[in-house]
């Protein structure tokens, strides 16, 4: 007595129960191909399941005849549902056709073992295909990130007619361009004119150099986070329009404002209790800070 060889279409051995489904149909004894009522199952389960995805195809046999017969024929088998099948339901793009040496139980009653089993998951599951299938996907090693070639200066023009020349901090630029999302880093040397949200003279520098480092990043999203010292309460929202003053610049600059968000915090993230003790500690209080959406 013969045992039959389990073939199967796929890259596993087994398939792991939770979430997976599956659906048999039956063969005469001897025959590769379906009868009518058979068939007209196999049809519509492929009419009424357009959504689902097809992981395995099992085909089997009862114990009559030779091994050699019983492995062609269940391999016949899975063939014409394979056929069937292809390009009406989706199906795994990595499958072979393998003979894994398994041993399917046997019914007692012969005819339930001349059948093929179509394994399959349901479009709700397929976005854990693989970890429904026990399948541990290789880590993608991630390209390091290039790093922009950073002016050490630039020439900017004056409403006037003038020209300045800015000397950059590219140490600061180069950490913000590697800088992970939720990190946050504080814009230095940047400066407002008292109690107003304009930015004096000599913070140009770190203005060009954020907007330099969004040209060249354009994957980057940020929000620019406004902070004040010194008062209890924030009544002019002064932190927020000192947030938003620098988001205009960026925009008026061609920095998509899908990119730049801006948020003004008062006083209620003061890195020093108020009332500060020094002005370097209000000097700390009274800060922008950069915090990586994306990057």
């Amino acid at each position: 007595m013969k045992n039959t060889v389990l073939y199967i279409v796929f890259l596993f051995f087994s398939l792991v129960a939770q979430a997976q489904e599956e659906f048999s149909v039956y063969f005469d004894s001897n025959k590769h191909e379906l009868k009518k009522q058979e068939n007209e199952k196999l049809q519509n389960f492929i009419n009424t399941n357009k959504d689902v995805k097809i992981v395995a195809i099992n085909g089997y046999t009862d114990e009559d005849g030779t091994s050699g017969f019983n492995d062609t024929l269940a391999q016949k088998r899975v063939n014409f549902i394979y056929g069937e099948i292809k390009g009406k339901l989706k199906i795994r793009d990595d499958f072979k056709t393998r003979s894994f040496g398994e041993r399917h139980k046997h019914s007692k009653v012969k005819a339930e073992n001349r059948k093929v089993v179509v394994y399959f998951l349901q479009a709700k599951d397929l976005p854990r295909e693989n970890e429904i299938l026990g399948i541990k996907e290789e880590p993608v090693a991630k390209k390091p990130k290039e790093m922009p070639k950073y002016p050490q200066k630039m020439t900017i023009q004056n409403p006037n007619g003038t020209s300045s020349e800015l000397v950059f901090d590219v140490a600061f630029m180069e950490k913000l361009t590697v800088a992970k999302p939720g990190e946050k880093i504080k814009l230095d040397n940047l400066n407002f004119q008292l109690n107003t949200f304009a930015i004096t003279n000599d913070s140009r520098p770190k203005m060009y150099e954020l907007l330099e480092v969004m040209k060249r990043n354009p994957q980057m999203k940020i929000q620019i986070q406004g902070h004040i010292c010194c008062m209890q309460n924030d009544k002019q929202d002064l932190s927020t329009k000192r947030a938003k003053a620098i988001a205009r610049f960026l925009e008026i600059n061609e920095i998509d404002k899908d990119r730049v968000t801006y948020k003004g915090f008062g006083v209620t993230e003061p890195l020093f209790a108020i009332p500060e003790k020094s002005e370097e500690e209000r000097a700390a209080n009274r800060r922008v800070e950069i915090e990586i959406i994306e990057n």
